[in-house]
Order: C-alpha cells, then structure tokens, then sequence
C-alpha cells in the first residue's frame, strides 16, 4: 500500500542536504518570518495573547525562549504553545492552498523556540522552517480534502508534523529519532474548524508548535513510538479520514528538490483568506462602476464549497466571527471599512444596522469548478442592472511588489520604525542569532 511509503518519502526529505535547498524557497521562507514576526507583534494585545500569556506564566520553568508580549523568557515548548496561539490571533498570516493550512503559526513559533535554546542564526532558522512547511505541505496533500472536509483544521494536524520535521532538522536528528518524533507527532496532532470564530482557532496553531517541541524533546531522550504512526497499521492517515490512495501518490511524486512552498500566498486583509478573492473583486468592480451600498439590490457570490463550511457564518455574534462571514465582509467593503486593519472586526459591527441589511443581501453559492482561490460575482442595483466581476489570488504577485505590500501591512500594524528594524535584522545578515530577532516580540 501507499500508505507505509509516505513516512520513509518524509524522513528522506528531511535529511536532504541545504546544497538542494532552492534560494527562490528560501526567499519565500524570510518573507513569511518577516509577515509571522509583525503579526505576532500586531497581536500581543488581543485578549487570548493575555490568556495564554498568563496560562504560560503559571507554569514557570527553564527561561529558554521569548513570549511575545512578554519580557520574561520561558521553557521552549510553553513559548511555542503561547507565539503559535499568539500569532494566530489575528488570523491575518499566510496560506497555503495546497492543503488550505496556515503554515507559519504552527511551524516559527516551535523552530524558534528551539532556535533560541540552540543559540542558532536567522538562515539556520528559515532553512529548518522552509523544510517544516514542505512537510506539512506534503502531509496535507496525501491526507487530501476528505480530511479536511471532515472538519480536520490542517494548520493543526499537518501543522504539527511540519513542525516536528522542521524542529527535527535543527537537532540533526538521526532515522530512529526522526520516526519516533512523527511518530508521536502523529498520536498528539489535533485541531478541529469547529473552532472557527473562537479562541479556540488560533489555540489550535499554538498546541500544533508545543506538540512538536514535545514529541522532539521526548524522542531526544530515547522516548519510543509507533515505528510508522502516519502510514502504519491504524496510523494517522487511515485513522483520520485520508482514504484515497490518489491524495498519496500525488504527494509521493513531489521530488524533494521541488519546493512546493513558493506557491505560498500572503494575507493582505485581516480576515479568513477565503473571503480575498471576493474583497479584491468587489472592490475592483465598485470602483469601476462607481457602485455605493445604497443602489445594492442583491450581490450573488460565488465560490469554491470548500469555503462554505469555513467562512460563510451569515450573523455574526462577535468581532471574530466577522472574519468568517463572506455576507459581513462584502458589506464592510461597500461602506468603506478598511479591511486590512484589525482593529474594525469588533464585536459592535455586529449591531451596525446598515452592516447587517447589506448583509441580508448576499447570496452565497459554490461551484466545483472553480478552485480555492477564485471567486464570482454579480452585483445586482435597484434599476436592474448587472455588474459582474470575478479574482484569482492564486495568480502570482511579482516579488518586489509582494515585498512592498507586506512592508505596508507590517507599517500599518506595527508602525514604520519596527517594520523596518525586523526588515533589516532579516536581511542584512544571516548570521544574526536566533535571540536577536526574537527581540522584537517584546
């Protein structure tokens, strides 16, 4: 069976040497430490970075790694357990639709957490990084959409393998650690969508890095497991609905020089990453047509169903839950609201009278053929008319205008200055530690 040749597929890719690591991936992995670093930052004052920053504290323990929001250190499978959640909290990081998980939360927080405890550079870090991601990525793939559709939340279960692969690297793990680390990665790796709209999402980003610290900790130490818990006799793949061997060839033909990380998109509206492609639509076919909320008669929306179970939430009970909600989010472009700030997903909006008509006059539906990155719409006026317009954010952005905007998004949310310090700890020298960057989450 397929199944039991996924793992040997992933131990080999881990080991693989940096010589074949690609510098185009590499680039990718910075920018995606820059964009987790100023979301972290961005989110150290929602109320579940001060929950988890106080769960954290009561615990105490060996002062190792760096909190965010915090100026004391802790040991590195707490820091991990608080930066994942913490940096999550916005729900404003990146994506990858290969398998639709969120792979910087699950993964930095844990590599830099043992980064920190290993005293290592900035390069050592996105290196072990960028082959964390591809692991995840990989997983993701084999256990496929049924996985998913089954209310699996892959930035979680793929998340935390990714990040036991990536912390796995950094220690040089030799086969029989690396196999007993997956392995009881594969017994702790949990994390339901059910959790959409709550704490409980980026909760599940922050236990994915602490499982990974743990499981490598542990498997350090002679900690034994399943010799195969992902492909194995009633291991992960079969045991959490993967159940077409098609979503494990595929994944199984991935070359490990073929870095699937480059496709990673970055978020550039403080939302569900579903919901851009409507944004970026909506706002392209206002301003063309000159539209305003009060002509709107109806806006059809149109969509991958994938996004219908994830952020289609039609009345919004709180701040969080806006961020799901396709209805809510077209509104807030019609009015003007500025979808990239944090700060107006806020439980009053929910009450705004004008937000919640328009509101009422979205429709949302889902065709297969369109994929997770596309959407469709129809804006229907008053007098009868019909403007349509449709967004692909899987279309690549030029690098140097992918760096502009997320240097603009980092300059709203954390201001010029330490937008620009980050920026130049990052890519001046390679070899600045793991300590000094870790810095700026204070």
């Amino acid at each position: 069976m397929s199944y039991e040749r996924l793992l040997p597929h992933i131990i080999e890719f881990v080991q693989i040497e940096d010589r074949f690591i690609k510098n185009e991936a590499l680039d990718f992995a910075k920018l995606s430490f820059y964009d987790w670093l100023i979301v972290s930052c961005a989110g150290k004052n929602e109320p579940v970075a001060q929950i988890i920053r106080d769960y954290v504290s009561s615990e105490s323990g060996v002062e190792i790694a760096t909190v965010t929001g915090s100026s004391r250190k802790f040991p590195a499978r707490a820091a991990a357990l608080a930066n994942g959640t913490i940096s999550h909290a916005l729900d404003y990081d990146d994506t990858h639709f290969l398998y639709v998980g969120h792979p910087s939360v699950a993964i930095f927080p844990s590599v830099l957490a043992v980064a920190q405890e290993l005293n290592v550079t900035i390069e050592s870090i996105c290196k072990a990084f960028l082959i964390g991601a591809e692991v995840a990525c990989r997983i993701g793939l084999a256990l496929g959409r049924k996985h998913y559709n089954a209310g699996f939340h892959q930035t979680a279960t793929s998340g935390c393998f990714g990040a036991t692969a990536a912390l796995a690297r950094l220690y040089k793990f030799n086969e029989r650690e690396l196999r007993m680390a997956l392995g009881l990665a594969s017994t702790k790796a949990s994390g339901l969508k059910s959790q959409f709209g709550t704490m409980g999402k980026p909760y599940n980003a922050g236990v994915a890095a602490a499982n990974a610290v743990e499981a490598c900790w542990l498997a350090q130490k002679g900690f034994t497991s399943a010799y195969d818990g992902i492909g194995g006799f009633q291991g992960y793949l079969l045991s959490h609905h993967s159940m077409d061997p098609r979503d494990i060839k595929i994944s199984l033909e991935i070359g490990h020089t073929d870095f699937k990380f480059v496709d990673i998109k970055y978020k550039l509206h403080a939302c569900c990453h579903g919901t851009h492609a409507m944004i970026e639509a909506l706002k392209t076919v206002i301003e063309k047509n000159e539209l305003t909320a009060d002509n709107i008669s109806q806006l059809l929306v149109v969509v991958n169903p994938r996004w219908l179970s994830v952020c289609n939430i039609q009345k919004p009970k709180t701040g969080l839950e806006i961020k799901f909600s396709f209805s809510f989010i077209a509104a807030m472009v019609f009015y003007q609201i500025d979808t990239a700030s944090p700060k107006v997903y806020n439980d009053k909006l929910c009450q705004n009278e004008k937000i919640v008509a328009l509101a009422e006059k979205v429709e949302v539906s889902a065709k297969d053929s369109l994929h997770d990155g596309q959407t469709i719409l129809s804006v229907i006026t008053k007098n009868g008319k019909t403007f349509e317009a449709k967004f692909d954010i899987m279309k690549p952005i030029n690098k140097s205008e992918l760096k502009d905007r997320l240097l603009s998004k980092a300059e709203t949310l954390v201001g010029n200055r330490k937008a620009n310090n980050i920026w130049k700890t990052l890519t001046e020298s390679d070899n600045s530690r793991a300590d000094e960057i870790a810095h700026f989450l204070i």
